[in-house]
């Protein structure tokens, strides 16, 4: 017995020094695997950005070509379609931003019968997409979601640069683009 004392003794500092450094390691690695985790989120931020600037300048150079390539005239009175393929209407009118000279929205007749009742629909120009082999414009939305869009009928048109603001707000939360 005085024998197995001290070899439990000795077997009792040896594990609670083994705890003691793995506990350290524990640590250590938990550390270690906080910081990747802070890496990996900082490294998707700048992706997310990266990405979100790349969107922005295709949009920008879609703008541009379909701007040089054709005129006002052969815009307006356009088809805009569904991806299902459903008339959503023409386009009425190009709303042209004076600063910057860019076509910011389509305005887009939906609705009524004859061209009575229906109702106006500013939509982003980054929202509309050329079909150049079928000669319409492509609105990823269906008529049920358009239905529900901010719109105005052809007498009260948005007249001021504050109502335009406040429309701008609304449209680019409906279509999910920047104002």
């Amino acid at each position: 017995m005085k024998k197995l004392m001290p070899m439990v003794a000795v077997s009792l500092l040896s594990a609670a020094l083994v705890g003691t450094v793995c506990a350290a390691d524990v640590k250590e690695k938990q550390q270690e695997l906080a910081e990747k985790q802070q890496e990996v989120k900082e490294t998707q931020q700048e992706l997310k950005q990266e990405n979100q600037k790349v969107a922005a300048e295709l949009v920008h150079e879609a703008n541009k070509s379909m701007q040089q390539v054709s005129r006002a005239s052969k815009i307006i009175g356009t088809k805009v379609k569904s991806p299902d393929d459903e008339s959503l209407g023409d386009i009425k009118e190009l709303v042209i931003d004076p600063e910057s000279g860019q076509v910011v929205y389509a305005v887009v007749s939906f609705g009524g019968l004859f061209g009575v009742g229906d109702k106006l629909f500013a939509l982003p120009w980054s929202a509309l997409h050329w079909v150049r082999d079928k000669e319409y414009y492509l609105l990823n939305v269906d008529k049920t979601t358009l239905k529900k869009a901010p719109g105005f009928d052809k007498k009260h048109w948005p007249d001021s640069a504050d109502k335009w603001d406040q429309w701008r707000e609304e449209i680019s939360q409906f279509y999910r683009t920047t104002p």
